[in-house]
């Protein structure tokens, strides 16, 4: 979760226009910071109203997933849609982090930061299938701490945004260390600013 809010306030430190909305929706759900807490009466009530905040945070993991491959193996012969055949010894990579840039999935504005892409015409977080954005796998074998990860980040970012605010260093296009993390190579510096609100 380290790595997926470094590059969530990178990404916000490019797009202040989110970091002011999500800022703007904590406020209207009377979230209120005292000193460095949240005053928070209903953890669940205050998760799933921060749908901005949500839709912000996928975005980012849609343009920077925390593992840029995922590796599977069939458990007997079958047929992929592409019409290709595999067995057991076949290796098949998903690249996530080029999934999460193809126009093909997610349209020609697909290397945008643009957390409304997630929101329906309700105003609500739009669900998108697991095999489309599969961050947190997909089908059967969907990671079962997603739900729990998503409430802990929200927590995070909100208690940081409600206090602080985070200026980068020096304006730098950032670099990926490709690990089995998709780190920031060198880390993401700031200077951390006590918020003036």
């Amino acid at each position: 979760m380290s790595t997926a809010l470094s590059w969530f306030f990178y990404l916000l430190s490019k797009n202040p226009h989110v970091a002011y909305k999500i800022k703007a929706e904590l406020e209207e759900n009377n979230i209120k910071q005292m000193k460095d807490m949240l005053v928070i009466e209903n953890f669940k009530e205050f998760s799933d109203k921060l749908v901005y905040l949500h839709v912000a945070l996928s975005e980012t993991l849609r343009l920077n997933p925390l593992l840029p491959f995922n590796h599977k193996k069939p458990t007997k012969p079958d047929v992929l849609p592409s019409g290709h055949r595999v067995t057991p010894s076949t290796d098949i990579i998903f690249n996530m982090h080029a999934m999460g840039r193809m126009k093909s999935i997610w349209g020609d504005d697909c290397s945008e930061y643009k957390p409304e892409r997630w929101i329906d015409e309700t105003g609500m977080i739009k669900h998108e299938p697991s095999y489309k954005f599969s961050v947190f796998s997909a089908g059967p074998r969907l990671c079962i701490g997603k739900k729990m990860a998503f409430i802990q980040m929200k927590l995070v970012a909100a208690i940081i945004i409600q206090n602080y605010h985070i200026e980068p260093i020096k304006e730098r296009r950032h670099v990926y260390d490709l690990s089995m993390v998709l780190h920031i190579k060198n880390g993401f510096k700031v200077k951390v600013h006590r918020s003036r609100y």
